[in-house]
């Protein structure tokens, strides 16, 4: 699968409401349960802060669209 964003890209949760922007980290290895391959391009690690504190999650590429910044 073709690796859809780099580190530094912006990114939000696609449907979601409350429009949190985070930014990619990096893409991880993760094992796919379901075939037992271990998968290096299609799982991304975000951060983002929220109250002044640092969050971190890991999401599929195809569940996150890219924010266009304005220059």
């Amino acid at each position: 699968m073709v690796r859809k964003f780099k580190a530094g890209d912006r990114v939000k949760v696609k449907g979601d409401s409350a429009d949190h922007k985070m930014e990619v980290i990096k893409y991880i290895a993760k094992m796919e349960p379901i075939f037992g391959f271990v998968d290096r391009d299609t799982y991304v690690e975000c951060v983002w802060y929220r109250d002044g504190e640092r969050r971190s999650r890991i999401f599929h590429q195809d569940r996150l669209s890219k924010v266009m910044q304005l220059k």
